[in-house]
């Protein structure tokens, strides 16, 4: 196979040229905020663990007993016999969570959005997807015989010309984007939103994976705008504040019934495991009883902007950009020769020219380490103006 090894170093040699080859990195979480790489322990602000629930005892503690009565798999997909107990319990939780009637939970946010968006859509209907959703968005439209058309970041004018050129020649419609953007860290303007997309008869749909236990009290994006916000379909994953992994969709009874009986990815997956889903229902219920927890990740990312002068943090996720993609790269390594780790993102994750350090705060990060991270920022910051 000389021409596929051939083929693939070319396509290496290309992107190790631009600085965009990507190359993985063992790392061990050694708790909620320190993490063992390359021999050395550094204190990571790349992670979305922002309640530091995948360390919690009663989570952890979850997870080992349904180990111990279950199994470590689910052995087959959900509509086989793939469909243990703790799944349809942590469903009505999820649904209780975002006051919805009903939820269904797959094996990842990926899987989510790809089963999602193909099953609610067809070929005579029209998709409208902010142009920083996130990549598994985009794969679900494009796993969509429907129109789709791109509207300009959190632009509800652009949003809203698109619906009254288009919103009439298609059968359906369905709209896509970010409740919490994952690398700009700003929130989709959902009290605008949601009634636009109502006047329109067009479906809403937000990704809260980055908001789900930190934004609107813990309860998601969809409540960061005193409850008058809520979409008719609200996705989000297990995996960041929750502290596991797994992905829901929360929606009407009729529209969860539908998924569950038609969403390829549900249908042709094996069901999450057990122990993921005791930990997802053993970290909701740490949710629900510390408000106050909720709050820091916000709280700490806010202390991080305004020791840099930045705008004020909407969500956990501050962005530093540094524009081409090897100074964000020299970023990372001097954070790292400080104790942080930051990791660089770079195109195509984000827009050519703003790769980016972008930085996460977990309600366990010291405020110490959070102001002493800022003034090696400045430092940075300051060498790449000289």
């Amino acid at each position: 196979m000389d021409s596929l090894d051939a083929f693939a170093g070319g396509k290496l040699a290309g992107l190790e040229a631009l600085n965009l080859k990507r190359t993985l990195a063992p790392t061990g979480r050694l708790d909620g905020v320190r993490v063992e790489r390359g021999g050395r322990v550094l204190i990571s602000f790349s992670c979305n663990d922002y309640l530091g629930l995948s360390h919690h005892p009663s989570v952890q503690a979850a997870a080992a007993e349904a180990v111990a009565r279950w199994g470590t798999g689910s052995g087959a997909s959900r509509l086989i016999t793939g469909d243990n107990p703790l799944i349809e319990a942590l469903e009505t939780r999820l649904a209780r969570l975002k006051g919805t009637e009903a939820a269904c939970v797959f094996g990842s946010g990926y899987l989510a959005n790809t089963g999602i968006v193909p099953t609610l859509t067809g070929k005579d209907d029209l998709i409208l997807i902010d142009e920083l959703a996130h990549a598994c968005l985009w794969a679900g439209a494009q796993l969509s015989p429907a129109r789709t058309l791109l509207f300009r970041h959190n632009d509800m004018d652009h949003l809203e010309a698109l619906l009254a050129d288009h919103r009439a020649d298609h059968a359906n419609a369905l709209v896509l984007t970010d409740g919490v953007f994952s690398m700009d860290g700003d929130l989709a303007p959902l009290e605008r939103m949601v009634p636009l997309c109502a006047a329109h008869d067009a479906w809403l749909m937000t990704d809260d994976a980055h908001g789900i236990g930190v934004v609107g009290g813990g309860r998601g994006s969809a409540f960061a705008f005193d409850g008058v916000a809520k979409p008719p379909l609200q996705m989000g994953t297990l995996s960041k504040a929750i502290g596991g992994y797994g992905g829901y969709l929360c929606a009407s009874r009729p529209v969860i019934d539908l998924i569950k009986t038609r969403a390829r990815t549900v249908i042709y997956s094996t069901g999450l495991p057990p122990a993921n889903a005791a930990a997802a229902i053993a970290a909701l219920d740490v949710i629900d009883a510390d408000p106050a927890l909720c709050a820091e990740p916000i709280r700490k990312a806010r202390l991080f902007t305004d020791a840099l002068g930045l705008a004020p943090a909407q969500s956990p996720i501050v962005p530093v950009l540094f524009g081409p993609a090897e100074a964000a790269l020299g970023a990372q390594r001097g954070l790292e020769a400080a104790g942080f780790l930051a990791v660089a993102i770079r195109q195509p994750t984000v827009p050519e020219g703003t790769a980016r350090l972008r930085f996460t705060f977990s309600a366990l990060h010291a405020d110490a380490d959070v102001l002493r991270l800022a003034g090696a920022v400045a430092d940075l910051r300051a060498r790449k103006a000289a």
